[in-house]
């Protein structure tokens, strides 16, 4: 899908990324405000998920949790790995780790996908037509089979350079996800294993997916929390990665998200740098109902698309 362009932004509007940016990086003290409910929120868990303990196999770790859905389909599926945003990091690992379950209505949205067409309520109301005929179609032709979709604890990380992330990066590749392959019964192809991630999330999932492109064959960020001086660093990264492997490469951004001309702007050095990608803009805000609404959604069929080796709506 060609980038989608929006007219020149405010400003203002640069301001405001700026502000959010900070506001996920730097405050650290107290609590954020609760998220809403989710529609269907869950006491406990529901079939399919099982929750995963790792505990520390160094003194100076912390332990950490993750909760992995297998679904009962035919043969090996896929395997995601769906990372959170900061209002779950600070909450705590067990929150974490249930962040795309309970608080982002996963279930609500893999229901969904698998009792087609959706319809503009399934994504919150913020689909625009044309984008809603693309989802149904892409899922009329090939109906939704299914991912294995891991989530772990999303580390709020004060070093959020590259080499911040190895450590997290390490423990996601060496750990979790031959656990969740064993456990799940996924795939281990890099060409059927995906990362992703919303705000915190999304920014973890570039450094993580794009430092290790022989283990992740499509990485995808909603929203991610990142700075427009920054595009050199992602494009550098990106480029680096590609020329070791080719990688389906997504950004997906909304027109009110405080972090879109960050977003836009590391498109556009990825596209000056010649580095293949797609930046997809939807509607809506930067919340949890756009999480549990186009995020989701978005998240997972591009991935069970891209997986299969299918064309992306």
């Amino acid at each position: 899908m060609a980038a989608t362009k929006l007219p020149p932004l405010s400003r203002r509007r640069a301001l405001l990324g700026l502000a959010a940016l900070a506001s996920t990086s730097c405050r650290r003290r107290g609590s954020p405000s609760p998220p809403e409910p989710a529609p269907a929120a869950a006491e406990a868990a529901p079939p399919g998920w099982k929750e995963l303990a790792f505990e520390p196999e160094s003194g100076g770790e912390d332990p950490q949790r993750a909760l992995l859905l297998a679904p009962a389909a035919a043969g090996a599926p896929p395997l995601l790995v769906a990372l959170h945003g900061r209002g779950e990091a600070v909450r705590g690992v067990e929150v974490g780790a249930r962040g795309w379950r309970d608080d982002y209505a996963l279930d609500a949205t893999l229901k969904r996908l698998l009792a087609p067409p959706l319809a503009p309520e399934d994504l919150g109301g913020m689909v625009k037509r044309e984008r809603l005929a693309q989802l149904n179609a892409s899922l009329r032709d090939h109906p939704y089979a299914g991912l294995c979709i891991a989530t772990p604890f999303t580390p709020d990380l004060r070093d959020r350079s590259v080499e911040g992330a190895a450590s997290f990066g390490r423990f996601v590749v060496e750990r979790l996800l031959p656990r969740a392959r064993a456990e799940g019964g996924c795939q281990a192809a890099r060409e059927a294993t995906g990362i992703d991630g919303v705000s915190l999330g999304g920014r973890l999932a570039l450094l993580v997916g794009l430092s290790n492109p022989d283990v992740f064959g499509a990485v995808g960020a909603l929203q991610p929390a990142v700075r427009a001086s920054e595009a050199e660093m992602f494009s550098t990264l990106a480029r680096r990665a590609m020329e070791r492997h080719a990688v389906a490469l997504r950004l997906v951004s909304s027109e009110a998200d405080p972090f879109l001309p960050a977003i836009q702007a590391i498109s556009d050095r990825l596209r000056q740098d010649r580095v293949a990608h797609e930046l997809l803009i939807v509607p809506g805000p930067h919340d949890y109902a756009w999480n549990r609404g186009p995020g989701g959604v978005e998240m997972v069929l591009w991935h069970e698309r891209v997986q299969r080796g299918l064309s992306p709506p």
